[in-house]
């Protein structure tokens, strides 16, 4: 009888601890799908510990059991020989782990660059590494086992091995010889290591710059040897643009697949401004998240430096990927409602929720031009972003290349024939351009022409869809400002100030385009110019000033990244000094 007693209550202590118990106790208290995804994951970028410790704190209020750790801590499992890097890679897993967070990952790429390998190894034609080798995978194999050595107890690693550094493919061998296989062989060594040595866990990162690559890595992932590694892939084709359709890749992968999501907002503005749009996340993870390979999600909490969203209005992305994977047939207003209230309150949520609906349509009228985003990571970078005009275009990965722009101008457009035809600078219109190979099959269907295309119909265009976001961003200030007496001081000015920075981005974006594209239409034929052109652009100069002024006023105020918002302040002004030099 007691041996009986030991073994239910052995059994029943496992069942506690275990997955199964955290999932099913979650499930009776209504707080999970009984058909809810096993990964659930956030990526912290920022280097900045305050900012990490907040998000590893906040972590638990949104079920995360995955916790990646990439890109300004650690990018690749080599910086780990860094002592700075490992004391706070190390601190970081730990803290996670004591936060109750089951699997800490680092983020690596291989290979690295060639440099970093031994020259003996470097024997193939040009100084490639000769991958026929046995000595050099003896070599990579034991460089991990000393990294892996100094960061015992992180759970694994998210491995980008596709145009990384020394570029795998590129490497000499006569045995291998497909790129996808020596691009396998790279991370097979590596699963050799991980899985095979050290019963860690491997995600490899997935993405490519048209569809040849995709096929590519298809044609590598069936060179895999282990089944255990897992891919990790993101919610749209090539890079985070709103614009973008679904990666449809995704579904097409005959092996466990995690997907990765954009909540820090790389190409629309980084938390600096307000992204409060649970919609676009919940449609995005809805499309994917009954796809029989799809194991669960993973999000960025920041862009670099203090961008994190956490605790913030913008985690209201967060806390969509959260309640529809709890809930999947759970609506975008109820998702408003709930995080609006939790945050700040039954009182405020109608101004709060009015100001947060209009954030997706401001954003995508002011760091998007007629369906395609002319940001440079936010930046402001009309006139020299030449990935704007070919690499980022949203046409790339659509058939037929349309998109239907409403914001006041309510127009369905070709994307190349009609929208980069007319808005690209005359120096990404030719196949001398350096962004003409990414679109080689573009200039040979005779989509672009290689001559100034911007006119007056197109000018209203532009300047129509700014004037819509700018006069979008004022409503939405204007409900923030009903509730400040409503809310703490703290917590209004918080989020006053994200809303009055969207406006102020809108201002000058929409200032700036009116110059700028109303100057490239003065430079042409008079025949072409719209009336009172002249006067448009004068005016829009004298917004830029106004605009910079009040932009200056808040410096050391905002969240700074990779996107530093005053640095647009510096190329609004050489954007008016420039146009004033053609109109004058």
């Amino acid at each position: 009888m007691e041996k009986a007693l030991k073994i239910i209550f052995f059994f029943v202590a496992v069942y506690l601890v275990s997955p199964l118990h955290s999932a099913w106790g979650n499930v009776l208290s209504g707080q999970l799908s009984t058909d809810c995804k096993d990964v659930r994951g956030w990526i912290i970028l920022s280097d900045n510990m305050d900012a990490a410790v907040r998000t590893i704190k906040a972590a638990s209020k949104y079920n995360i059991n995955q916790l990646q750790l990439s890109h300004e801590i650690i990018h690749d499992l080599r910086e780990i020989k860094n002592e700075k890097v490992c004391r706070q890679v190390n601190e970081l897993v730990n803290m996670a782990h004591s936060e109750g967070i089951s699997e800490v990952l680092l983020w690596d790429h291989s290979l690295y660059d060639i440099g970093y390998y031994p020259k003996c190894f470097r024997t193939g034609p040009g100084g490639t590494i000769n991958m026929d080798d046995p000595e050099f995978w003896m070599w990579l194999k034991e460089d991990y086992r000393r990294m892996l050595d100094l960061v015992p107890e992180a759970d694994g690693l998210v491995l980008t091995f596709i145009e990384t550094g020394a570029y795998a493919e590129k490497q000499f061998s006569e045995r291998m010889k497909l790129p996808e296989e020596k691009l396998a062989a790279v991370v097979n060594a590596i699963s050799d290591v991980l899985i095979g040595e050290r019963k860690k866990k491997l995600y490899i990162r997935t993405f490519a710059y048209s569809e040849t690559e995709y096929k590519s890595t298809i044609g590598c992932i069936k060179h895999l040897k282990y089944d255990e590694v897992i891919l990790m892939m993101k919610e749209t084709p090539h890079d985070f643009f709103l614009t973008h359709p679904d990666n449809v890749y995704i579904s097409k992968m005959d092996r466990p697949t995690i997907v990765e999501f954009d909540s820090g907002n790389e190409y629309s503005g980084q938390g600096v401004v307000a992204n409060t749009w649970p919609e676009y996340v919940m449609r995005r993870w809805g499309n994917y998240m009954h796809c029989p390979n799809v194991t669960g999600y993973v999000a960025r909490t920041d862009r670099y430096g203090d961008t994190n969203i956490v605790e913030t209005a913008n985690a209201i992305q967060l806390y969509a990927l959260k309640r529809k994977t709890e809930n999947p047939e759970i609506s975008a207003e109820q998702v408003y409602d709930e995080f609006i209230e939790l945050e700040y309150g039954k009182a405020a949520l109608l101004p709060v929720k009015k100001a947060f609906q209009k954030a997706f349509d401001i954003i995508t009228s002011i760091f998007y031009t007629l369906g395609t985003n002319l940001t440079d990571h936010s930046s402001l970078n009309y006139e020299n972003n030449r990935w704007s005009y070919s690499r980022h275009v949203s046409g790339r990965w659509i058939d037929p290349p349309v998109v239907r722009v409403e914001h006041d101008v309510n127009k369905t457009f070709h994307y190349w024939k009609d929208v980069i035809n007319h808005i690209a600078p005359v120096q990404f219109k030719s196949r001398f351009s350096p962004s003409f190979p990414e679109v080689r099959d573009v200039f040979n269907k005779g989509w672009i022409d290689t001559d100034e295309r911007m006119d007056s119909i197109y000018y209203h265009y532009v300047v129509t869809e700014k004037r819509y976001g700018v006069r979008l961003a004022a409503e939405a200030l204007a409900e923030i400002e009903k509730t400040k007496s409503l809310l703490s001081p703290a917590v209004y000015d918080d989020l006053q100030s994200l809303f009055y920075r969207t406006y102020l981005t809108a201002c000058l974006h929409e200032a700036v385009c009116t110059a700028y594209y109303g100057a490239r239409v003065y430079s042409r034929d008079r025949k072409l110019h719209p009336r009172m052109l002249k006067e448009d652009i004068l005016s829009a100069l004298e917004r830029i000033t106004r605009t910079v002024e009040k932009m200056n006023r808040l410096k050391g105020s905002y969240p700074t990244g990779q996107y530093d918002w005053l640095n647009d302040v510096r190329k609004a002004l050489w954007y008016k000094e420039k146009v004033a030099g053609i109109i004058n």
